[in-house]
């Protein structure tokens, strides 16, 4: 049973150290959710958005470091048109609505995954609160927006291909840090926590590179009504693993 959400490491009876630095979150169960009250698909993406604020605001509040939300692949593309219609409507107004919270929690937004194909207005209300948000110092809120974690890898190795054509870098220099810098997610830590909604088991094209070692948590509720205490019982339930990096035992603290 999900408790009360609580505000600071403390209160959930844990050291700041205990907490993920990064928490990504598959998003699913929207039409699930929509389809068991008898009500279309859009209703549950609308209800969804709810979720979105209240985890945001938490994960401001708890001091973590980086939130990535997979909002909508780079396959999504496939749903029927009038759905695919109204989740770039509602991004839209999402990016204009919540604008105002992410500044008072201190949030920045970052978008990862490709624009080409984004509605204009999108990119445009999307583009507007990355700039005013650009300087907030605390949680980094990215928003995994027609993004597919192939089409990441493809396009950072083309870019390392073409330095190493221009001599600008040798083949000797390419490594993992490399690589990483040439992600959407370059300068961002990798995800502790993969949290996946709806009970789903897969990762769906969804940071290949970057999960490497993330701790998996897959929770039942679907998405739509996932708040802020069932992170808190993620969370709780990541403090309680030993992470040793394929280690035999788990690094000291430094």
């Amino acid at each position: 049973m999900s408790t009360k959400p609580l505000d600071s490491a403390s209160e959930l009876g844990l050291e700041p150290s205990q907490l993920p630095r990064h928490i990504a979150i598959i998003m699913d169960g929207n039409g699930r959710w929509a389809k068991r009250r008898h009500l279309p698909r859009i209703a549950g993406h609308e209800r969804g958005a709810k979720s979105v604020r209240a985890i945001v605001t938490h994960c401001a509040r708890l001091g973590i470091e980086a939130l990535t939300l997979y909002s909508f692949s780079a396959e999504n593309w496939k749903r029927p048109r009038k759905e695919v219609d109204f989740l770039m409507g509602l991004y839209g107004r999402y990016l204009v609505a919540e604008r105002r919270e992410i500044m008072d929690n201190n949030v920045r937004l970052i978008h990862i995954g490709s624009r080409d194909g984004l509605p204009a207005v999108v990119l445009r209300e999307m583009d507007i609160t990355i700039e005013q948000s650009r300087d907030n110092t605390g949680l980094k809120l990215c928003l995994a927006l027609n993004y597919g974690a192939r089409d990441e890898i493809l396009r950072a190795v083309r870019s390392i291909a073409a330095d190493v054509r221009d001599g600008k870098i040798a083949p000797d220099d390419i490594d993992e840090q490399l690589m990483s810098d040439s992600l959407y997610t370059a300068g961002i830590c990798d995800p502790d926590l993969l949290i996946r909604t709806a009970n789903e088991r897969r990762l769906s094209n969804f940071l290949l590179w970057q999960v490497s070692y993330a701790e998996l948590y897959i929770v039942d509720c679907l998405w739509p009504d996932f708040r802020a205490s069932h992170l808190d019982d993620a969370i709780r339930d990541f403090a309680s693993r030993e992470r040793r990096y394929g280690d035999t035992q788990p690094p000291q603290a430094t």
